[in-house]
């Protein structure tokens, strides 16, 4: 496992990650990936330290994905879940965060409908004087940094597995293309994406990607760094023209606050991904989902399924890899 000098104490956001660190990142989590494919599954890495999961919002994939990244650290896990909780009886969320931190919780990942929430119990904790570390696992319509870090992971495992660095997507054409408006993972892909040096290509309808989105990013980072870099479309075949990945994003539609658009029918035939669109980009481009899918809406069923084309499943195998060493990094040193 590489070693490296790691002072992030909490994980709230890819904004301001240095090269350095994105690189800390994937080479461990390549170590981790190495250590998943082993009959046993288990390292004791941070034993006797508690990982809570505070989930405030539904969650399959990342929910799931941090808890057997933590077990499989052989971690103690606790399981949070809004509906069965005191909240329920008007508790807040600074003081659900205060109980599980009198429980001996160590790390605590948040993921909660209103951006910045992780950022409220992190500067909580550090305001008491604890060493607790806070992990964003996505919050509102601001970020998620392990699934932008996933995907960087899955996109350069693939040019080379056994050394994958951010430099590996330099000049590439990486095309997003879907509900970026209320996108948190297009967000924080944008960020980890701009670093790498490749050019991002945003495709959706204009309901779905404001004119000043753009601007809107560098108000929180260097806008140099996104000039040149970042480009919209209110068209898909631009985007997808010589892409040589395509990153397809579900339909935020608990997160529309108004009709956006006339009919799912209408915006997979405009923005939906399928073979025959593919057939712009580069020959041997893949397609990437966060999931969950909306089938053939985003994009076609037979292409999510076709394994020479997506990359889908890899990037849930990816997701524990990641989560297990962004848990290692921020959870070194607390025992």
């Amino acid at each position: 496992m590489p070693t490296t000098t790691w002072n992030r104490h909490h994980i709230l956001s890819l904004a301001d990650f240095t090269t350095a660190e994105y690189d800390a990142v994937l080479q461990t989590a390549a170590s981790f990936l190495e250590v998943l494919s082993r009959r046993t599954k288990k390292v004791p890495t941070l034993q006797g330290q508690v990982v809570a999961n505070l989930f405030f919002e539904p969650s399959t994939r990342t929910r799931s994905s941090f808890e057997i990244a933590a077990k499989r650290l052989s971690a103690d896990t606790l399981n949070f879940a809004a509906a069965t909780s005191s909240m329920t009886k008007g508790e807040t969320i600074l003081d659900t965060a205060k109980t599980y931190l009198a429980m001996g919780t160590d790390i605590m990942v948040i993921r909660h409908r209103e951006a910045g929430v992780p950022h409220a119990i992190a500067q909580e904790m550090d305001r008491l004087g604890v060493k607790v570390s806070v992990l964003n696992a996505g919050d509102g319509q601001h970020e998620h940094p392990s699934q932008g870090l996933l995907d960087l992971f899955t996109l350069c495992t693939l040019i080379d597995p056994a050394h994958p660095r951010i430099e590996l997507l330099q000049g590439k054409k990486i095309a997003i293309v879907g509900d970026i408006l209320h996108s948190r993972v297009a967000r924080s892909n944008i960020w980890s994406l701009i670093a790498s040096g490749a050019e991002v290509h945003l495709a959706a309808p204009p309901t779905l990607l404001p004119r000043l989105f753009a601007e809107y990013l560098g108000e929180e980072g260097d806008k140099k760094a996104i000039q040149g870099q970042l480009f919209l479309h209110w068209q898909l075949e631009p985007a997808l023209q010589d892409a040589d990945f395509v990153m397809t994003l579900r339909l935020q539609k608990e997160r529309m606050t108004a009709h956006l658009l006339p009919s799912l029918r209408e915006y997979h035939q405009l923005f939906g991904i399928t073979r025959t669109k593919l057939q712009l980009c580069k020959p041997n481009v893949k397609v990437l989902h966060p999931g969950p899918v909306n089938r053939g809406v985003e994009i076609s069923s037979d292409l999510m399924d076709d394994p020479e084309i997506s990359l889908i499943q890899s990037q849930v195998t990816s997701g524990v890899a990641v989560r297990m060493a962004l848990l290692y990094f921020i959870g070194s040193g607390k025992v």
